[in-house]
């Protein structure tokens, strides 16, 4: 074969390389340029309503995965190990009702670092718990169970929550518990939580002139079955100190809590 027709196949070829080769590339920054451009269109909405982001948020794509469990089924055994403590476990198991035989004053000014020693000489399990709120309307202080040092919200079969009298008394205690606690499948990739974000905008769950002022990851109820339950890794973003919205971080679903824990998505 003549050396210069081998030669000019070769450049051919090579121009044909670099011409998909510039097509990919140019498909990949527009899809990017794409992606920005959405981001800072949103970014310019909540500016527009005033709405601040008053917290880091993460960088690096986050991975998890879901999880299984059951609800603890108390025995007089669990009972017998509490000191001056009256116990009653309700008709399922699931729940333990505790009275103080010697109530825990508590200071006129609440802190949760002052439960600490109780909670670990006290409680079943009381490490595992981490403070949520303060009711004062109730004369109540919640805590919920925690898994790998994240949060199980609003779960009913893992929770703790005080109760206290006129005298800032804790005369009461209202306990569940989760275990068997697994991981499920292998990690995947999150939502991103300005997606979530964007998710609770466009749902009208933003109000204008407000300020998200902390964003966690933890693991709410998926599916609640009898004997067990699926829980699904789901943001929690604090608006103003004050309010809590949660959006599912797989599927990006808001989620609601009613007063039996089960959840409602939008």
């Amino acid at each position: 074969m003549d050396w210069s027709r081998i030669k000019t196949i070769f450049i051919i070829t090579f121009l044909i390389l670099d011409a998909y080769l510039l097509f990919q590339f140019m498909k990949i920054r527009d899809a990017n340029q794409y992606e920005i451009k959405t981001e800072t269109k949103f970014e310019d909405k909540l500016k527009l309503d005033e709405i601040k982001i008053d917290v880091e948020l993460p960088k690096t794509q986050i991975k998890a995965q879901y999880l299984s469990a059951k609800p603890k089924i108390f025995t007089k055994e669990d009972t017998a190990k509490l000191k001056g403590q009256i116990a009653a476990i309700d008709a399922q198991g699931t729940i333990m009702n505790v009275t103080f035989e010697k109530p825990v004053q508590l200071s006129d000014k609440f802190e949760p670092s002052e439960l600490a020693s109780l909670l670990k000489d006290s409680i079943l399990n009381g490490d595992q718990y981490q403070f949520w709120k303060r009711d004062e309307e109730k004369g109540s202080i919640t805590y919920f169970q925690q898994y790998d040092k994240v949060p199980l919200y609003e779960n009913i079969n893992g929770m703790l929550t005080f109760y206290y009298n006129e005298e800032n008394q804790i005369v009461s205690y209202q306990q569940s518990y989760l275990e068997d606690i697994e991981k499920m499948a292998e990690k995947e990739e999150i939502l991103a939580p300005l997606k979530a974000i964007e998710t609770l905008y466009q749902k009208g769950e933003l109000e204008p002139k407000t300020t998200i002022t902390k964003v966690e990851l933890g693991y709410s109820t998926l599916i609640q079955l009898t004997a067990s339950q699926v829980l699904a890794p789901t943001w929690r973003f604090v608006i103003d100190d004050k309010e809590s919205l949660f959006v599912n971080a797989f599927e990006g679903q808001i989620i609601e809590f009613n007063s039996e824990e089960k959840i409602s998505v939008e």
